[in-house]
């Protein structure tokens, strides 16, 4: 006769076990075992707002984790950073006799300047990644949001306009793709609209979202209440683009003055002044050619830096 198997109980005041140990969908990685893991958690404490921007940047991490990451990672840049300045002032040294108590004192005050900046440049990635998201949300609202106005003109309902627009537009079908599965798994339509409003780091799609949700609320129309925002959506995205085109002008303006003209006359000038001073000034000829060639480069590269972040990311 087989042995009887033995029963499992759950002792008093304990949750019974799952038949996973974690969920499968949000299975997190397992942190690393660190010394300074208190460290990291009080700086993690001591910015409230970490959680969420990791949250809107759809990141996994834990802000403690996160944190880590980025003490590490700005320990490295901080490294690479002093050997690329130790060679510079070992340069200078050599060739033109700076001294070493100087060089000591620049590479100790090197040392926590570029520490700090690359921490909080680490620490500004999920924002970044936020600012992306939106302006991806932002290309294609107005045409989902059309989409799911369509559908519901139809008579479809809500849920199935959503999964129709939950693929095809991006970020956007990410978003709405966020609800039907809140949705399917048993959260209310309004409360899981709210949730992925609350996390969503476009302006124009919380405010579609938002809208949503009240009408769901009140009981009114959610087509007549879509369609306005839609409308007002529309008429502020064209009114950015207007603004962008008025913009330009100046920049085009600096562009033509600091990128062409300064750069062709200075050199033009300098070679008529070397030609008249001839060999007094003890400058090399190929050492100022190539400064000046840098300096126009980095010119380039910042106006054409600022016209391109300054351009609006949606289409009409």
């Amino acid at each position: 006769m087989a042995p009887a198997k033995e029963k499992t109980t759950t002792p008093p005041g304990q949750a019974p076990s799952p038949f996973v140990s974690s969920p499968l969908r949000f299975a997190s990685s397992a942190e690393p075992p660190s010394a300074l893991k208190n460290f990291f958690s009080s700086i993690a404490a001591s910015m409230p707002s970490l959680k969420r921007d990791l949250a809107i940047a759809e990141s996994q991490k834990s802000p403690q984790m996160f944190v880590q990451e980025c003490f590490f990672g700005a320990a490295a840049l901080m490294a690479v950073l002093e050997v690329i300045l130790a060679s510079s002032l070992y340069f200078a040294t050599v060739n033109y006799g700076l001294e070493l108590l100087t060089s000591v004192i620049l590479l100790s005050l090197g040392l926590p300047v570029f520490f700090y900046l690359a921490f909080q440049f680490n620490l500004y990635q999920p924002h970044v990644a936020s600012i992306r998201r939106g302006k991806k949300i932002d290309q294609e609202i107005v045409f989902a949001g059309r989409h799911l106005l369509i559908g519901m003109r139809s008579g479809m309902t809500l849920f199935d306009a959503m999964l129709g627009v939950s693929q095809d537009y991006g970020q956007v079908s990410r978003e709405f793709n966020k609800i039907v599965e809140k949705i399917t798994l048993g959260v209310p339509a309004t409360a899981a609209i709210h949730e992925v409003a609350d996390h969503c780091p476009s302006a124009y799609m919380r405010r579609l979202l938002l809208q949503m949700a009240n009408s769901l609320t009140s009981g009114s129309d959610i087509a007549d209440s879509l369609e306005s925002v839609l409308e007002q959506l529309a008429k502020e995205q064209v009114i950015q683009l207007k603004a962008y085109g008025q913009k330009l002008n100046p920049l085009v303006m600096f562009y033509m003055l600091f990128g062409v003209i300064i750069p062709s006359l200075g050199v033009a000038f300098l070679i008529i002044i070397f030609s008249l001073v001839g060999s007094n000034i003890g400058i090399s000829g190929t050492g100022l050619l190539a400064g000046i060639f840098g300096i126009v480069l980095i010119t380039q590269l910042m106006f054409l830096s600022i016209v391109e972040n300054s351009r609006p990311s949606f289409d009409l």
